[in-house]
């Protein structure tokens, strides 16, 4: 499946994201758990690409790209942007932009429309909000941990406009790790039909 919206205008925008039972993400900047398979999960998708010419980019706001620990930024074999409305100091290569939208128009023009397959967005909570307004959003990769953890960064609601279908690259099958149960869920959103 190709992920390109309507008029070949460039890769459409995918949300992934793990979330407890409160729909908490994250707490005092980092993640509330330690599930390094659900990690590998999220490293996989977000550097799979089915044309293996091209690259996927990763948006996130400022204080995600700060909570990532420093020996794993940039995050690599991505294409990596981070939004901010300040000057901050990202690593060589980062693109670093002050909107979304100014972010997503970036990558879809030359020379990142020719190398990107998938734009991935990886929070954190009000980035997630913006990006599913996007026309451009096309999936949101959800992984539903039946836990609950304190968290003070939560996901925003999701529309009924998303609706569960299914993706052969993601496990169908409940995931357990460190006793903690947790499924992939993929959402899609509506789009509607002129």
């Amino acid at each position: 499946m190709r992920y390109f919206s309507k008029g070949n205008m460039g890769p459409n925008l995918n949300l992934i994201v793990a979330v407890c039972e409160n729909m908490g993400i994250g707490f005092k900047g980092e993640l509330p758990w330690k599930l390094k398979s659900e990690m590998a999960y999220f490293s996989k998708m977000t550097k799979g690409t089915k044309d293996p010419s091209k690259k996927n980019a990763v948006i996130m706001g400022r204080k995600t790209w700060e909570s990532i620990p420093k020996k794993f930024k940039p995050l690599p074999d991505r294409i990596n942007v981070v939004l901010s409305t300040n000057k901050i100091e990202v690593a060589e290569g980062v693109l670093l932009c002050s909107s979304l939208e100014g972010a997503v128009a970036q990558l879809r023009q030359p020379p990142f429309n020719s190398v990107i397959e998938t734009v991935w967005v990886i929070g954190g909570s009000s980035l997630y909000k913006a990006s599913m307004d996007l026309p451009e959003c096309h999936r949101l990769y959800l992984t539903h941990i039946k836990a609950m953890f304190e968290c003070d960064t939560f996901f925003p609601t999701i529309s009924p406009s998303f609706k569960v279908v299914s993706d052969p690259n993601v496990p169908q099958e409940v995931q357990e790790e460190n006793g903690i149960k947790y499924e992939y869920k993929v959402y899609e959103k509506e789009t509607s039909q002129n």
